[in-house]
């Protein structure tokens, strides 16, 4: 359903509402004497942080995170300079930079800002907060004079007392002629650039990226510095961020949690609220909007099949195959483990169960006791277990997977016939697509309709359906891959053992 449009007197309404909600956080001390404002003012204007804090306290709500510091460092201490921010929702991607862009309008040191969105009515809407902020920020009014200037003063385009010029452009609007007198744009400020519907056209992104770097960057004076700040997710694998990324000078991707599995953004956002909210999307809006990792919808796998499945005991092959990874995180942001149990009857394969998610290691190495204990409770003989071992993994496997097996070996008296898989593999995407894309078009290889409810195996078929040449999570079909791979060797191995059998058997005919 299309989202419903605000009426303008709604808009009028909010921003009201925006404007006394300003008005009513910045009070200020109508006694303090003019010596004292101004040593204030200096010790303000020295640190950043206190800075934002003091000017705008109802948007510094929380302490920052190390990467606030070190990007608003990078953005204060270089008048030119081409940064993309894709910071995850809720990382005050937009908030920073506003606070950012007005310390250095108000002290004098950029003088035009040209603010850019996908069209015209949302570039407005963004500009708006700068416009009631310079309005009615009493603590900015009382420190740097009043800000309004009669006769340009209109919501798309605007201009201070003290001549910083500020206008709204929509993508592919004409941006030549902004100028401020002899001043050409010395901040562009691109934010929410790419829409959904938009990417899914590489024409119109095509196109886009063509009027940013052939219309609006050349906008600016060669002789004078630009600061180009660019604020957006990476919602495709081609999109207007995506391409800026690749030719800006810093492009900070920061993601809700790091590569430890931890909060980035801890002073503000927990890991129980953010756990809350992952729980409360799909799996595939978690990964776009919360950790830059575009769910496109791949085209290669589309005939996502389940099926009624055999006993174990009837497969011609059964194996177990892990596929590891070193973070010991159950973190959303870490990367995932995988342990399947995949059979073989005839032609066809069959996912029977996965255990797909980010663990810790002993979660793995318990879903890895369960696929054995699973197969011998249903008379699998023998029980074939691969753990992918490649050169990355070789010495945590060695390090860490065994001595972890053997302890739980220990505890459930039970030696695990776990073996590496150290097959020298090519790339991933090539593997998985060339190996899998026929069985699963075909009808080969099927999902056990018994476990369609499990979310493993639903994570499992959300990778395979977003699965693409740039997809970043595919551990759930490379650990498939895998496991066929295996079969497929079992199967030769067999078939030559068969044909050899025959070699060797005596010759009946009479001469």
């Amino acid at each position: 359903m299309a989202k419903r449009r605000k009426t303008d007197k709604e808009w009028l309404s909010e921003w009201k509402e925006f404007g006394d909600n300003i008005d009513n956080a910045t009070p200020i001390d109508i006694h303090e004497s003019a010596i004292a404002r101004l040593k204030r003012i200096g010790f303000l204007e020295s640190n950043n942080e206190e800075w934002f804090k003091y000017y705008f306290p109802n948007f510094y709500t929380s302490e920052p995170a190390p990467f606030h510091l070190k990007s608003t460092k990078r953005v204060m201490s270089k008048p030119e300079l081409y940064l993309v921010r894709s910071w995850a929702r809720e990382l005050s991607k937009s908030g920073r930079t506003m606070m950012e862009v007005l310390k250095l309008i108000l002290t004098g040191q950029k003088k035009n800002v040209l603010l850019v969105s996908n069209s015209y009515d949302n570039a407005e809407r963004l500009l708006m907060p700068y416009k009631v902020i310079l309005e009615r920020n009493n603590r900015v009014l009382n420190d740097y004079g009043t800000q309004k200037k009669i006769g340009s003063w209109e919501d798309g385009e605007f201009t201070t007392r003290k001549g910083v010029a500020f206008r709204a452009l929509g993508a592919g609007q004409s941006p030549r002629g902004t100028r401020n007198n002899e001043i050409r744009p010395d901040v562009i400020l691109i934010d929410d650039i790419d829409t959904d519907e938009d990417c899914l056209n590489s024409e119109i992104i095509e196109k886009r990226v063509n009027w940013i770097e052939k219309a609006l960057i050349p906008t600016r004076s060669i002789s004078n510095p630009l600061l180009l700040i660019a604020c957006g997710n990476i919602i495709a694998e081609y999109c207007c961020i995506t391409e800026m990324g690749a030719k800006a000078d810093h492009w900070e991707v920061i993601n809700i949690r790091d590569e430890n599995g931890h909060s980035t953004w801890p002073q503000k956002n927990s890991e129980e609220a953010i756990d809350r909210v992952l729980e409360s999307i799909s799996y595939e809006s978690g990964q776009t909007e919360y950790f830059n990792t575009p769910m496109n919808k791949g085209k290669v796998f589309k005939n996502i099949v389940d099926k009624a499945t055999l006993k174990l005991k009837q497969a011609d092959f059964v194996v177990i195959y892990a596929d590891p990874a070193t973070s010991n995180s159950e973190s959303k942001k870490s990367s995932n483990k995988a342990v399947g149990i995949i059979t073989s009857k005839g032609l066809d394969f069959q996912i029977f169960k996965v255990w797909l998610d980010t663990m810790t290691n002993a979660k793995f190495v318990d879903y890895l006791f369960e696929a054995f204990f699973i197969c011998r409770d249903a008379g699998v003989d023998p029980i074939l277990i691969y753990i992918e071992n490649n050169t990355l993994q070789n010495p945590f496997y060695e390090q860490v997977f065994l001595p972890m097996i053997y302890e739980k070996s220990l505890q459930v008296n039970v030696a695990l016939p776990v073996r590496p898989d150290e097959r020298k593999k090519p790339d991933k995407w090539t593997r998985i697509e060339g190996t899998l894309e026929p069985l699963v078009r075909l009808e080969r290889m099927t999902f056990n309709e018994k476990e369609s409810k499990n979310p493993h195996m639903q994570r499992l078929k959300k990778q395979f359906k977003n699965a693409n040449a740039k997809a970043k999570l595919l551990d759930g079909p490379d650990m498939v891959e895998g496991a066929v791979v295996i079969i497929n060797d079992k199967k030769a191995e067999q078939a030559m053992g068969a044909i050899t059998m025959v070699e060797r058997q005596p010759s009946r005919h009479r001469i």
